[in-house]
């Protein structure tokens, strides 16, 4: 087989003017200036990729509020652990979070803050002589609040905040348990059982635990009842929220409730699977829209919300 050379002198061209480009120097940063104000940084920022989504993130959340639909926080762990309770407790109050879910680390975590100021132990020195996951104290306190909450008709979320309130823990104004108690907005934990360590503690009750996750399923299939032009945030749950949520959605929509357009947002440090389509694609294809935002949150949630605070003021 023979290749005949082409002739590129017969290449035809165009004018650059008639091209469409998607890169506009309009659209480029601008330099900080030593001390601008917030709201001058974030208009500051390139409108490009990430910073659109930020953007409509930011923008979705102010007419949820100013609309007065729901802006719901679904959450794991870590963002927790790196400090980022006084910045969901601030928003309860001021009426920028409506709901929280999170998984039972994130239970754990946080009323471990409300009573002692301190979480998250050494997991590989725990493991190794096993005693990871064996103190006494956390696993006595919840397996008991959760008992009494279940014989009083309350799910998970709601029982571990009242028992935090009723017995004073010092650190009240930290806890997101606490605080739903206080304020009566749902605050929800999703418990997989055997993946918590007060699971290993010799009060756990397999049916306790069962009872008072499943009520909050059903608080939380509840709130996405009503997520039409609401806002679902999805801060560092790789699996068990996206899976609930999914879960709780279709419940809504089977039961007649219209949730259809509304945005998701999902802020992790890596992209993973389900919340790509769990959170960001499969809930919002009837004409909503979805995000995901890559970043840590000890950056991206403290950004995020002093963001809404900026676009609510004006």
């Amino acid at each position: 087989m023979k290749f005949a050379p082409l002739d590129f002198a017969k290449i035809r061209t165009y004018p650059v003017a008639e091209r469409a480009n998607k890169v506009n120097a309009d659209a480029f940063a601008t330099p900080h200036v030593a001390g601008a104000s917030l709201r001058a940084f974030l208009a500051a920022l390139p409108d490009f990729l990430a910073v659109q989504d930020f953007k409509k993130t930011v923008a979705a959340m102010a007419d949820a509020v100013r609309n007065q639909r729901p802006v719901v926080l679904m959450m794991g762990a870590h963002s927790i652990k790196v400090g980022l309770n006084p910045i969901f407790v601030d928003a309860m109050r001021r009426g920028l979070l409506h709901a929280v879910a999170f998984n039972g680390a994130g239970a754990i975590h946080d009323f471990e803050l409300c009573y002692q100021g301190e979480t998250s132990e050494d997991v590989q020195r725990g493991l190794d002589d096993g005693s990871f996951g064996m103190v006494d104290e956390t696993g006595r306190r919840m397996n008991a609040a959760l008992a009494d909450g279940v014989a009083r008709g309350l799910g998970a979320g709601r029982a571990l905040g009242e028992a935090a309130i009723a017995a004073q823990f010092p650190n009240l104004g930290l806890s997101i348990l606490a605080t739903g108690a206080a304020l009566d907005l749902p605050v929800t934990a999703h418990i997989a059982i055997g993946t918590d360590i007060i699971h290993q503690h010799p009060t756990t009750s397999g049916a306790v635990l069962g009872e008072a996750s499943y009520r909050d399923f059903q608080i939380f299939a509840a709130v996405c009842a009503q997520l039409e032009g609401g806002v679902v945030l999805n801060v560092g749950s790789a699996v068990i929220m996206p899976e609930v949520f999914l879960k709780a959605l279709t419940i809504a929509r089977n039961l007649g409730h219209k949730v259809e357009r509304f945005t998701t947002a999902t802020f992790d440090m890596t992209r993973h699977y389900r919340p790509s389509e769990n959170v960001q694609r499969r809930p919002t294809k009837l004409g909503g829209q979805g995000f995901y935002l890559v970043g840590h949150h000890e950056l991206m949630i403290p950004l995020l919300f002093a963001a809404v605070t900026e676009e609510l003021a004006g």
